[in-house]
């Protein structure tokens, strides 16, 4: 027992000897690393992010055997980055002052020499069997400017529909004249289509869905990179599937065509989601939603949303919505998808009462890279009124067609491209006896000021108008209003344009919007903005000019997965009542 005893005591104190040394601090050299300037900015900057002596000095110390370590590998770690901007014949040189001790104090100075030399000039460039490439003589041999040459040649090449264009360089360094001369080898191949793609990776979904959306952007077409890229947007945007890849096939077929295969991945079908939004002249509000990505196993989707918003009102003065809409990929067999929209609404704005249900079926069809046109009949119908007043029943019917531009190279976070949308929906109003037709015409563009997606300049307009009728002869949710933080942000919603006898706004037939906005990344999640929003809602059908009204402010911005954040905050710059000095704006995505 004794004997027991004493092996467990050991044990145990063997184990407790044991942590203690794991949890000791293990003994480091310290150093202070530094670049002598090489009279270069640029070039410093680069040498100190590729050192590893001064990167892991802090982050990362080692004992004195690590530190001598670094020191030897120091040179053959920067001596690429030299060779790579054009320093053929640079030397590198570390040099200490001492050797590595475990807990030196103070660190032990460690100076990196380089002494650069002169910078090699591009000498020569020349390109056989293809179009020059554009790189011109004369400059630093810098690898940068000949990758990048080469990789814009051989993108203009496969712009130009061939899918399998290779461009070879090779790359000579004559030292005695220092200078380097560089031989490009084009093999453009043959211009092709697209074949039918293939389908890879369905299980649940009916892969003729996805072949036949694909199919609408890829078969038969001339090869371009941003076809590929498109469809897959398109199958992605099918819902069903967490990940679409377009894999080019390596040879043409028999009949010429290059063979694609769309490798998908299934996600979970039924999906929960929420959103929040917030505005000072407005209030919260919240939104809910359930949906089925794959209701019938042809990526049909259905969807069922709730929202409630002017939360924190009076609860008589809330609004709700519940829709429920359906999606149905290929119709009967035919291109494009029929869309199915049923919603309840309750309305209580500061410029009507409203109770509804609306129901729309419209058939959408995309035309071509860039365009999608949709058409179809709509109704609603419900009773209104001027806030607090006795509802009235109204019936709507009408046929809406709408066409859709976009060029945009991001549905969220846009950088570059133009959008532009026109909706006529010829409609009639039975209370009132009247056919009119409102026409909505918007468009939105974005510029990348600084070419690297960080800088982006993006402007808006919309004009809107009642065709065949004044804003009286409609109901009051037909006609045109503008400000909040869709429209001008600084003022109230919808409390610019005319108004009626009570002071509260009255809609007119006719609108007109624009906005400037500058939006600058910084780090890598954060960014900022600025804006001008302005707005004029008439009441002639053309003649939006009544009382227009602007609004300036800033924004933050903090960009996730599913789109930026957005928290705006904004002055008018003419006050008018309804609107206070100040609207704070909060939700998802960009305000266009």
């Amino acid at each position: 027992m004794r004997q027991r005893l004493w092996l467990a005591a050991l044990a145990c104190t063997l184990a407790a000897e044991a942590r203690a040394q794991e949890e000791a601090p293990t003994p480091t050299a310290p150093y202070a690393a530094r670049l002598r300037p090489t009279g270069d900015a640029a070039l410093d900057r680069l040498l100190a992010a590729q050192s590893l002596l001064i990167s892991q000095q802090s982050r990362a110390p080692t004992d004195a055997e690590g530190v001598s370590s670094r020191i030897e590998a120091e040179p053959a770690r920067l001596r690429p980055l030299l060779d790579a901007e054009g320093y053929y014949a640079a030397r590198v040189e570390v040099v200490a002052e001492g050797e590595p001790r475990l807990g030196a104090e103070p660190p032990l100075p460690i100076e990196i020499r380089v002494e650069t030399g002169p910078r090699y000039t591009l000498r020569h460039v020349e390109t056989l069997g293809g179009p020059p490439v554009p790189l011109a003589p004369g400059g630093p041999a810098r690898a940068e400017a000949v990758l990048s040459a080469q990789a814009t040649a051989l993108a203009a090449m496969r712009a130009m529909g061939r899918p399998l264009a290779r461009l070879d360089r090779q790359v000579t360094v004559d030292h005695d004249a220092q200078a380097m001369d560089v031989v490009f080898t084009a093999q453009p191949g043959a211009v092709a289509n697209f074949a039918p793609p293939v389908v890879e990776g369905t299980v649940r979904v009916d892969p003729e869905v996805v072949r036949r959306v694909a199919d609408a952007r890829l078969a038969g077409r001339l090869y371009a990179p941003d076809r590929a890229a498109r469809a897959r947007a398109d199958v992605m945007a099918l819902g069903p599937f967490s990940s679409a890849r377009i894999e080019e096939g390596t040879a043409l077929d028999a009949e010429g065509r290059l063979p694609v295969t769309v490798r998908v991945q299934e996600r979970p079908f039924r999906a929960l989601s929420a959103s929040a939004a917030y505005e000072t002249n407005y209030g919260a509000s919240l939104r809910g939603a359930w949906e089925h990505r794959n209701l019938f196993g042809g990526a049909q989707n259905l969807r069922v949303e709730v929202e409630a918003s002017r939360l924190g009102n009076a609860l008589d003065r809330t609004n709700a919505r519940l829709s429920v809409g359906y999606r149905q990929p290929i119709p009967f067999g035919y291109d494009g998808a029929m869309v199915l929209n049923l919603s309840i609404l309750r309305e209580r704005l500061d410029s009507y009462d409203r109770d509804a249900v609306t129901l729309s079926a419209l058939y959408e069809r995309r035309f071509g890279d860039r365009w999608t046109v949709s058409a179809g009949p709509v109704a609603d119908i419900g009773r209104t009124a001027p806030p607090g007043g006795r509802l009235v029943d109204y019936q709507i019917a009408g046929f809406q067609m709408q066409a859709r531009y976009d060029s945009t190279d991001s549905l969220l976070d846009p950088r570059r491209g133009y959008r532009a949308e026109a909706r006529l929906t010829p409609s009639y109003a039975f209370a009132q006896g009247t056919p009119y037709a409102p026409v909505r015409l918007s468009g939105s563009a974005y510029f990348d000021l600084s070419g690297n997606g960080r800088s982006i300049l993006a402007v808006r307009g919309v004009f809107g108008s009642l065709l065949n009728a004044r804003a009286g002869d409609v109901p009051a949710n037909q006609r045109f209003y503008a400000g909040g933080g869709g429209s001008v942000r600084g003022y109230g919603y919808q409390t610019i344009g005319p108004r009626d006898a009570r002071g509260k706004p009255a809609g007119g037939a006719s609108l007109l919007e624009t906005s400037v906005e500058f939006r600058q990344r910084f780090l890598d999640s954060f960014g900022a903005v600025v804006f001008v929003d302005a707005g004029a809602v008439g009441d002639r059908a053309m003649a939006p000019t009544d009382e227009i009204r602007a609004g300036v402010g800033v924004g933050l911005r903090y960009y996730t997965a599913i789109g930026p954040v957005r928290a705006d905050v904004a002055l008018p710059l003419i006050r008018q009542q309804g609107s206070s000095g100040f609207g704070v704006y909060l939700g998802l995505g960009h305000a266009f």
